[in-house]
């Protein structure tokens, strides 16, 4: 897991997606409260669209742990909103966030994902989001 992140998220290099996660794998909590990203294909998708809004993403693995066929890992993440990738134009601002992944593997590859990061935060530091004013 952490070459995954590594190589994925810091270096960009999409080849390790197809390399470790599992082609019926399925990854939850990237995009919201949808089904997940199913397979290598989809996900180096979310990936290229993550790296195109944010080219100098540097995530930092906070803490690993595992038991039996489960790695869980604290994380944290720095980057600038330099390009368009989430369909919103680039707003140039610094982005910190942080998160939790959980995976499950087998026989060496990742077969289940599930992520909890703020992504209302992002959303917020970049400027598109605005938390109302409390009465």
């Amino acid at each position: 897991m952490r070459r995954w992140f590594q190589e994925v998220w810091n270096e960009g290099r999409i080849e390790t997606v197809y390399e470790l996660l599992s082609a019926d794998g399925v990854a939850r909590g990237q995009r919201g409260a949808e089904a997940g990203i199913r397979g290598p294909e989809e996900f180096a998708k979310f990936v290229r669209e993550i790296r195109r809004a944010f080219p100098d993403i540097k995530v930092t693995v906070e803490d690993v742990f595992g038991a039996d066929d489960k790695v869980v890992l604290r994380w944290s993440g720095v980057m600038t909103h330099t390009g368009d990738g989430l369909g919103l134009p680039a707003s140039g601002r610094a982005v910190l966030s942080r998160g939790i992944t959980i995976a499950r593997i087998v026989d060496g590859k990742i077969v289940e994902g599930w992520d909890n990061w703020d992504q209302l935060g992002m959303l917020e530091q970049i400027g598109v989001y605005q938390q109302p004013l409390a009465a």
